[in-house]
């Protein structure tokens, strides 16, 4: 009797040294196996083209030091920090030649993507170029875009993001409206086109949000961030045409990366 006693107090004392070491060993894995790295894709809002200061590695992209993903990365100091943001990229783009560093140890991503896909940047210089009849044109051509491909090409992209990156928190960020209605501006377009473009852009929003939601995203809206810092206020935070620098044109500065994108992507992060 007094032998089974022993052997199960012995027993027992074995088991708890091996939960013991068991528990220690799972403790000393977790640190390894957290997903905890940040990953900053998309096109040129995410990039920060507008905000000057090019890294001299991404000057093609125009990935800027003052862009939210790098002032985000600057302030969490995340485990690791690739930023694959490219200026004009679309949401072929990024999964052909942006995906690379996504992994299961990938925490968190952010992306910006769908204006390059409906074409913004030919609109603008449309609108800009050929007069107002032109424009309400090309800002119709780019809303039958949105509603008739692009949710696809999202679809496409947003698959391909939680696939490579299982664990991430993915955070889908919004464009903001491009002008203040009836505002500062004497000259440019007409606020019909104005109202055009702004419209457009909330349509774009409602699609892209609509998607991201469907993959279980988070969708970032911007659009209050900038409301009064449009192009015509008194204090934009987005630049209006530059014929010097045409690609930073309708682009966010670095106030805009900095009070409007980094704040609203940090809350939603």
């Amino acid at each position: 009797m007094r032998q089974s006693r022993i052997a199960a107090s012995v027993s027992s004392l074995l088991l708890a040294v091996a939960c013991t070491f068991t528990g220690a060993a799972a403790a000393q894995a977790a640190p390894e196996t957290a997903a905890l790295g940040y990953v900053a894709l998309g096109d040129s809002y995410s990039a920060g083209v507008g905000a000057g200061s090019y890294f001299g590695s991404g000057i093609a992209c125009m990935r800027s030091s003052r862009s939210y993903p790098a002032l985000w990365a600057a302030a969490h100091s995340p485990s690791s920090f690739t930023f694959t943001a490219c200026n004009g990229a679309r949401t072929s783009d990024v999964m052909a030649g942006q995906l690379g560093p996504l992994s299961r140890r990938t925490g968190l991503v952010s992306i910006t993507a769908g204006g390059s896909d409906i074409g913004f940047s030919s609109v603008m210089t449309t609108c800009v170029l050929r007069g107002n009849s032109k424009c309400l044109s090309a800002v119709a051509e780019a809303r039958s875009y949105t509603d008739n491909s692009l949710p696809r090409d999202l679809d496409r992209l947003y698959t391909a993001i939680r696939r490579k990156a299982p664990a991430a928190h993915v955070v889908v960020l919004g464009y903001p409206r491009f002008y203040k209605i009836k505002g500062s501006c004497v000259a440019g377009l007409q606020d019909t086109a104005r109202s055009a473009i702004n419209n457009a852009v909330d349509h774009l929003n409602t699609v892209i949000a609509k998607r991201a939601a469907d993959h279980g995203y988070s969708f970032a809206d911007v659009r209050t961030a900038f409301s009064g810092h449009e192009i015509c206020s008194g204090s934009p935070w987005l630049r209006s045409v530059d014929l010097l620098a045409l690609t930073e044109s309708y682009h966010p500065t670095a106030v805009g990366q900095s009070r409007g994108y980094l704040p609203v992507f940090t809350h939603a992060s």
